[in-house]
């Protein structure tokens, strides 16, 4: 019999006649309030605090570890087969459960921006000691100059072959100015660790280094007569392509990405000086390796992400194999 039904007279227990439980001459007892329906708590009564994260107790959550019963927060949680496991857990687990992932892949970091802050370091690097320390050989050596065998006389740079194509990830580094590294390092910043937290660090590094190769190849293809360019800004340019994409990707509003990018052309092909091409190769192959990781099926994104990127790698070596069959043609 359900609790809150009323019983039947006839199976109430008969009280003896002339007994009365109340005290001689004292007020009826009080009723014992009787607690809602479903075991909520009354109307204003607090709600307890939720337990902080085992492993970052600054994070309250409502989660535990299904095996153990640990709080874990989202960043510690590792999907299983019945709810969520914590990293002790898993780790001396018999590997059935499924390792948390980024929501495109990549493992989860405590420090999302470890990438983004290597590559500055190594431009900030690079740029003191081709400007202060190793000037101007380092320059010269590590620059993407290209000029036509035609030219007697001149060093040929990346149109020699494949021994001076290094030339072509090297330049990515250099920078001629404090203005070009300042502009290039702060864009760097404000979309790295936003890319390298939603990716992952390897398919953000690798989005990074393959859109500045893109940039340089597409400029070698067009101009690669005789040229010499430097710069980060078509790896900064991929790094534009890949946000947009995130941004559509998620439903972010993309007036700020778009208002900044639409920016950054403007003075690229307004200001003299500015390799263009460079700019547009990036930007082109970000937002296509871009479409590739952010957008691969769940079931396959392994193998589709990693087929973006390669496919990309294979257009740019292919763009950079046919330019050096043609000057030396």
């Amino acid at each position: 019999m359900l609790p809150d039904e009323p019983q039947k007279p006839a199976d109430r227990p008969q009280q003896p006649a002339g007994r009365d439980d109340r005290p001689a001459g004292g007020p009826p007892p009080a009723e014992r309030p009787v607690p809602p329906a479903g075991g909520s708590a009354p109307p204003g009564a607090a709600h307890p605090p939720l337990p902080g994260c085992y492993r970052h107790p600054e994070r309250e959550t409502g989660i535990g570890c299904s095996r153990c019963g640990r709080p874990i927060c989202p960043q510690c949680m590792t999907d299983a087969s019945v709810g969520f496991h914590c990293p002790e857990c898993v780790s001396g687990g018999d590997g059935t459960a499924r390792r948390a992932t980024t929501r495109f892949g990549g493992q989860p970091v405590r420090d999302g921006a470890l990438v983004t802050k290597i590559l500055i370091g190594i431009n900030l690097l690079v740029f003191l000691l081709a400007a202060y320390v190793y000037k101007p050989w380092l320059a010269n050596d590590l620059s993407l100059l290209s000029v036509s065998p035609r030219y007697d006389g001149w060093p040929h740079g990346v149109a020699e072959g494949p021994g001076q194509w290094y030339r072509l990830l090297t330049a990515t580094f250099l920078h001629i100015a404090i203005w070009h590294i300042a502009t290039n390092m702060l864009a760097l910043w404000w979309m790295g660790p936003m890319l390298e937290q939603a990716l992952g660090r390897i398919r953000y590094l690798a989005l990074y280094l393959v859109s500045g190769l893109a940039g340089s190849a597409l400029a070698y293809l067009i101009a690669g007569d005789y040229m010499n360019s430097l710069g980060a800004s078509g790896a900064i340019f991929g790094l534009f392509g890949a946000t947009v994409v995130l941004f559509l990707r998620t439903r972010t509003p993309l007036g700020p990405v778009i208002a900044l990018l639409v920016f950054n052309l403007v003075i690229t092909f307004s200001v003299s000086g500015i390799d263009w091409r460079a700019h547009v190769g990036g930007l082109l192959a970000g937002a296509a390796m871009g479409f590739g990781l952010m957008y691969a099926p769940r079931e396959r994104r392994n193998l589709v992400q990693g087929a973006a990127v390669v496919l990309m790698l294979g257009v740019v070596v292919g763009a950079v194999v046919l330019q050096t069959a043609l000057l030396n043609g």
